[in-house]
């Protein structure tokens, strides 16, 4: 379905490749697969214990956007530290479910960390077209915002869902 590297800044500048970010995504008939391979940059964790957590995009994260018929679009947050956080959505910004779940295990090897998420093909909006991914790191002025596919702007913006490329 989906295998990207996320290699450039929100804005179209190129990333130094420590920062690039694998993605990819498997759908078949009972769930969607999505494996991260990415840069480890210590960033604090959430205080949260592993598994669902609310607000993960404040913290080292790697997003996956899919995009279905009438703007309704499920967002995949895996976190570098085993947490995670699936957002249905109905137009962008407006929350539909937030008590998503998956099966999310996580690794770290070095400076690296690897993450797989399985998630139930039935969360998965109907009709998908459009889809992005995104890596985000760092702390106070220095975060740093990364896009597959970049949306240039006064400033990073991941719900541009209008802009995002149509599904290979």
């Amino acid at each position: 379905m989906i295998e990207t590297v996320i290699g450039n800044f929100w804005n179209g500048e190129r990333a130094s490749p420590g920062e690039h970010v694998t993605l990819r995504a498997q759908l078949d008939p009972q769930r969607l697969t999505v494996e991260v391979d990415a840069p480890f940059h210590d960033d604090p964790p959430p205080t949260a214990p592993r598994g669902r957590c609310d607000g993960l995009w404040e913290f080292e994260v790697v997003e996956l956007f899919l995009v279905g018929e009438n703007e309704r679009y499920l967002e995949i947050e895996l976190g570098a530290h085993g947490h995670y956080l699936l957002l249905e959505l109905s137009g962008p910004r407006r929350v539909v479910r937030s008590d998503l779940e998956c099966d999310y295990d996580v690794s770290r090897r070095g400076a690296r960390w690897s993450g797989r998420a399985a998630i139930a093909r039935d969360l998965l909006p109907p009709g998908l077209r459009r889809w992005n991914a995104f890596a985000i790191h760092g702390l106070g002025p220095g975060r740093r915002y990364l896009a597959a596919h970049p949306l240039p702007g006064e400033r990073p913006d991941f719900h541009r869902i209008a802009d995002f490329p149509e599904l290979p």
